[in-house]
């Protein structure tokens, strides 16, 4: 594809994604994203030929938005002085910000990504951001921990964010700091995790952001 393909693939990805987030409080996930390729002037199959996923690449979408945005905001800070778990903190902070600014279409985006075979994708999204503020916080290892270390903190991130949706802040905040305890004794944490486990973490949390 040329550079002014992609670029007008782009710039159109994001008109429907803004437009979905507008109206999604009112139409649900799947209807906004029909509504909003509508109203940005595109027949059925130009709107299939841009996202073929449909309402679930939308979903993606509006995931890697709020992960530029946080990646964009903690590159004002520098992690090398702090220690691993105010890195980890400052990250998800970041992140939670980079959601609460669209939090009414946060909430049908996870009711859409909470269905059974929605959760695939919902999984490969917070792995994807758990991803990135690993490397934003300095994390280099191929090992096998590099996959505990995002397991654990997909848990955080995604358990954090449907608190700090339905409790406020504060609540997030204290459950937080808690669950950092889990990086810093990550080792421990392995030696009894399940894969089931994350999956069973991200369906509940996507339940309760939701629901509220």
């Amino acid at each position: 594809m040329s550079k002014v393909a992609t670029g007008w693939a782009e710039e159109a990805e994001q008109r429907v994604l803004d437009g979905a987030v507008s109206v999604a409080p009112q139409s649900g996930w799947r209807g906004a994203y029909v509504r909003a390729a509508r109203e940005a002037g595109m027949s059925v199959a130009e709107a299939e030929l841009l996202m073929p996923g449909g309402a679930r690449d939308l979903a993606a979408l509006l995931s890697r938005r709020h992960d530029q945005t946080a990646l964009e905001t903690l590159a004002k800070t520098n992690p090398s002085p702090l220690k691993i778990r105010d890195r980890i903190r400052a990250a998800v902070l970041a992140r939670l910000d980079a959601a609460k600014a669209d939090q009414e279409a946060v909430r049908p985006w996870a009711g859409f990504l909470a269905f059974p075979t929605n959760l695939p994708l919902a999984l490969r999204l917070v792995w994807e951001s758990s991803d990135h503020l690993w490397r934003w916080a300095g994390d280099t290892s191929t090992d096998e921990n590099h996959y505990s270390k995002r397991a654990i903190l997909s848990g955080i991130l995604i358990s954090t964010l449907a608190i700090d949706l339905g409790q406020g802040r504060d609540a997030a905040l204290t459950h937080l700091n808690a669950r950092i305890d889990n990086v810093m004794s990550f080792e421990k944490w392995k030696a009894g995790f399940k894969p089931s486990d994350l999956a069973k973490d991200v369906a509940a949390a996507l339940a309760r952001i939701r629901y509220g």
